[in-house]
């Protein structure tokens, strides 16, 4: 069936103005993602990098990271005679722990749940802190686990890039983030982790 002459533009103009809806529907959330961003404190530091390439004998085969917590170290075995050490930061009186773990999971940008324990010590702490670059995991993670399962533990980056080189997490493992993402691509999931 063919629309008269004077009805065939309708739905043309229907279209456009859905179009223009859209358009101005668009732009409105632009700006108003803008204004948002304006009411954010600046991005924080990536930090920089506190690695360097030494000499590290050890039985471990590539790949392998060994945490030396006395020394607030992480090396990252790259060949026979040689290691990536970054400096870190490691858990404070009560919160160290030794063992062999492997690399569970990696994630970019995570967000952060505190483990119950935690948010018993300190009930300001929310149950869940979005990902992105306020989120005190910082840039990348990797999730420790044992026998397949969680510890809760991560090495991670932090948007406190002074954070760095002293006893200060309940556990885990701080890198800057210009640090942890260089990590973050040099090591695999089902990597052997060895605290010390």
């Amino acid at each position: 069936m063919t629309l008269p002459g004077r009805y065939r533009f309708v739905p043309t103009l229907a279209g456009a103005c859905i179009m223009g809806l859209a358009l101005a529907a668009s732009s409105w959330d632009c700006a108003h993602a803008r204004s948002g961003l304006s009411d954010q404190p600046p991005l924080p530091a990536m930090g920089a990098s506190l690695r360097k390439f030494v000499f590290f004998q050890t039985a471990e085969q590539p790949g392998t990271i060994i945490i030396r917590k006395q020394e607030k170290a992480l090396y990252l075995v790259t060949r026979e005679g040689e290691a990536l050490r970054y400096q870190i930061s490691v858990g404070r009186d009560g919160f160290g722990w030794t063992g062999t773990v492997e690399v569970g999971a990696k994630t970019e940008w995570p967000e952060w749940r505190p483990p119950r324990e935690m948010r018993a010590r300190q009930p300001e702490l929310p149950e869940m802190v979005p990902a992105g670059p306020y989120n005190p995991l910082g840039a990348r993670a990797l999730y420790l686990s044992r026998d397949g399962h969680d510890t809760l533990y991560r090495i991670h980056g932090t948007n406190d890039p002074s954070g760095v080189g002293f006893d200060g997490t309940s556990g885990c493992f701080r890198l800057t983030n210009t640090d942890v993402i260089d990590l973050f691509r040099r090591v695999s999931v089902g990597a052997k982790v060895v605290i010390q």
